[in-house]
């Protein structure tokens, strides 16, 4: 499965025609994107330990950064 096939945190963006980072992708330069996709990633690693906030913080917001990093995984290509 790729990364544009599976939503972490419900469907909500599934349910759209075009998903956000589809969008992003087309109004974005190559590097530009990337920098999305990795600050995204990083804000979502930033809130981990975010408490009393619900739907914030916790092995939810870890999921969705790996999200995003396996996003930049096949855009690059797998290296390993």
């Amino acid at each position: 499965m790729n990364a544009s096939e599976e939503q972490v945190g419900g469907d909500h963006y599934k349910a759209l025609k075009i998903q956000p980072w589809d969008a992003m992708e087309a109004w974005l330069s190559p590097n530009q994107f990337r920098g999305f996709l990795l600050g995204s990633a990083i804000a979502y690693l930033a809130r981990v330990n975010t408490k009393g906030i619900e739907g914030k913080g916790g092995i939810q917001d870890i999921k969705k950064a790996r999200h995003y990093l396996d996003k930049i995984i096949e855009l690059e290509g797998d290296e390993t």
